[in-house]
């Protein structure tokens, strides 16, 4: 049964609201299109000698796209893990472990991938 503020509100059973719909759809959209980028970028970069793949990976827009391209890929990595790890895993405290690794996972992946590439754009 719900209440009329919990229509207004528009909370769920999980009392998060849309914020994870919406969350899940802007981070699909982000990805699409730099996936794309990253995709033209990559095949664009085969066969192509080191030198030519750090610099062009070293500029500033190829290192911004591809780090914003990360963080989008890490987002909607964890929001859809999150949300298969819901309504899979039963147990309070086991699908509260597999949450916090799932958090703490997401977050190491898209660090080690954008310290690499700033490292690679920073030239260090």
């Amino acid at each position: 049964m719900r209440t009329p503020l919990s229509r207004v509100r528009h909370y769920g059973a999980a009392h998060d609201g849309t914020g994870h719909f919406w969350l899940e759809r802007v981070s699909a959209a982000a990805n699409l299109v730099l996936a794309i980028v990253f995709i033209i970028v990559m095949v664009g970069l085969a066969g192509r000698s080191y030198d030519t793949v750090i610099a062009v990976i070293g500029s500033p827009i190829v290192a911004a796209l591809l780090v914003m391209f990360i963080a989008a890929a890490a987002i909607h990595m964890r929001i859809g893990m999150e949300a298969i790890i819901v309504d899979y895993v039963s147990g309070e405290a086991s699908r509260m472990i597999w949450l916090v690794a799932n958090t703490f996972f997401s977050i190491a992946v898209a660090v080690i991938a954008i310290l690499a590439t700033l490292k690679i754009a920073l030239g260090g």
